[in-house]
C-alpha cells in the first residue's frame, strides 16, 4: 500500500480534522492514523452493509478464532476463549476496572497519563494516587522502584499502560516482572491497557502482555486490547477485556451490568476482517511509521527548546517543550499551524505529544512550520511569549 498517497478526511466528521475546521492547522494530535484501513476491512463492511437488517449482533466464532490467533501469533500468549470479553472500547474497560476496588480504596495512576486514565478514579468515586514517572536515558520509566516510592497502602488497583502512552516506552520483561511482584505483595490488581501492543517500532523486540508472565500475573490482571490502533479502525468501537482468572472475570462482568452496551455489528465485522487479513498491511504500515518516527525525531531533536523522547512503540512522540520559553507550547505551535496534544491534559504542563501517523509530506510540512515558529522567538520579547 502507498502510505504517501493522501486520503482526504475532510467532511467525514473526523475528530482529528474537524477540531481545526476552517483553520490552516495540520492536526498531529489525537491518536488515529491518516491512512486507509486494510482493504479487507472495507470489503467486509460493504458486504455486511448489503444485508438490510442491522440488529443486535453477537461476536462470531470466526472473530474469536481470529482474535485469539492474533494474540498467540504476535505475543506468544495462548488464551482460552472463555477469558475473552468483547467491549465497545478500551476506555470503557479501564473505567469498569476502576469499579473493582472498594470505595475506601485507591487507584494508582502513573503520570504523565493518557487523559481518560486521569478521570477513571473520579468516575468510579475512588481516590487516585498519582505515580510520577521519571525520564531516564531518554525514556519514561515505570518499574518496581518507582511504585514502591509512591504507591500508598490503600492502593488496590494499578492502571498500567503498556506500551506506555505517552512516551512510547516498551516495558521489558524485568520491568513487568518487578511490577507484578510488587502488586502481588501488596494485593493490588492490575488493569493493563495494551491497545498499542502491535505498534512496536523495533523488529528485534516484542510486546509482552503483562498477564502472560506467570500464573501470578494472570490471576490479578485485566488486559485490554483492541484492533483499533493497530489497523486504524477506532471509529468502529470494538475492544477486548482478557481476564484469565474466573473470579476476577465474574467481578468484571458484574461491574459492566447495566452500563456497558454490546459492541455494534460493524465493529465485529471490521475486527474480524482486520485480524484475519490485516497482517500484511500491518507489516507495511510499521515500516512506514518507523521511517516517519526516525525522521521526525531527528528534526525535533535539532529544534532549540525541544527535548523529544524516542518512542520504542506507538506512533506518538512525547517531548519536553519547557525550554522554549513560551507560556503555552501547544497554543504557540497551533498559532504556527501545527496542532499537537497539550501535555497539560496528560498532567504534564509544558510537554507536547506529536502523532506521526500521517503522510511524509504532511509530517515534513508540520515540522517545517514548527521550525519557523521557533525561529520567530528570536525577535519576540520574553514578555510577549
Amino acid at each position: 500500500m502507498n502510505f504517501d498517497r493522501p486520503v482526504d478526511r475532510k467532511g467525514t466528521s473526523s475528530v482529528k480534522w474537524e477540531w481545526f475546521k476552517g483553520e490552516d492547522v495540520l492536526p498531529l494530535w489525537v491518536a488515529d492514523m491518516d491512512f486507509a484501513a486494510p482493504e479487507a476491512v472495507t470489503t467486509a463492511l460493504v458486504r455486511r452493509a448489503g444485508h438490510p437488517v442491522y440488529g443486535y449482533t453477537l461476536p462470531s466464532d470466526a472473530l474469536y478464532e481470529a482474535a485469539l490467533g492474533h494474540i498467540e501469533k504476535h505475543f506468544g500468549w495462548k488464551v482460552e476463549r472463555d477469558c475473552l470479553l468483547f467491549i465497545p472500547g478500551v476506555v470503557t474497560g479501564f473505567n469498569v476496572a476502576a469499579r473493582l476496588v472498594g470505595e475506601t480504596e485507591a487507584i494508582a495512576v502513573p503520570s504523565p497519563a493518557y487523559p481518560p486514565f486521569l478521570s477513571a478514579a473520579k468516575n468510579a468515586r475512588r481516590e487516585m494516587v498519582k505515580v510520577s514517572l521519571p525520564v531516564e536515558n531518554g525514556r519514561l520509566v515505570i518499574n518496581r522502584d518507582v511504585l514502591e516510592a509512591q504507591v500508598t497502602p490503600e492502593t488496590k488497583l494499578l492502571m498500567l499502560c503498556s506500551p506506555y502512552n505517552p512516551g512510547g516506552t516498551l516495558l521489558t520483561k524485568e520491568e513487568l516482572s518487578g511490577i507484578v511482584d510488587f502488586c502481588e505483595e501488596r494485593d493490588i490488581l492490575i488493569c493493563s491497557d495494551e491497545i498499542h501492543a502491535d505498534l512496536v517500532m523495533d523488529e528485534s523486540r516484542k510486546h509482552i502482555p503483562t498477564a502472560s508472565l506467570s500464573k501470578v500475573a494472570a490471576a490479578r490482571t485485566v488486559t485490554l486490547m483492541a484492533p483499533s490502533k493497530t489497523f486504524n479502525i477506532p471509529g468502529l468501537g470494538c475492544a477486548m477485556a482478557i481476564i484469565e482468572d474466573e473470579t476476577l472475570r465474574t467481578r468484571f462482568k458484574a461491574a459492566m451490568d447495566g452500563i456497558v452496551p454490546y459492541v455494534n455489528l460493524m465493529g465485529y465485522e471490521g475486527a474480524t476482517a482486520a485480524y484475519i487479513h490485516g497482517s500484511p498491511w500491518l507489516k507495511e504500515v510499521l515500516s512506514y511509521l518507523k521511517e516517519n518516527r526516525d525522521y521526525a525525531f531527528k528534526r525535533l531533536a535539532a529544534m532549540k527548546g525541544l527535548k523529544p523522547l524516542l518512542p520504542e512503540a506507538t506512533y506518538l512522540i512525547w517531548m519536553d517543550a519547557r525550554d522554549l520559553g513560551v507560556k503555552d507550547p501547544a497554543a504557540f505551535f497551533e498559532a504556527g499551524g501545527v496542532g499537537l496534544s497539550d501535555g497539560a491534559h496528560f498532567d504534564a504542563p509544558g510537554w507536547l505529544r506529536l502523532n506521526f501517523a500521517c503522510t511524509r509530506a504532511v509530517l515534513q510540512e508540520a515540522l517545517d512550520r514548527m521550525e519557523k515558529a521557533i525561529e520567530t522567538l528570536k525577535s519576540m520579547p520574553p514578555a510577549a511569549r
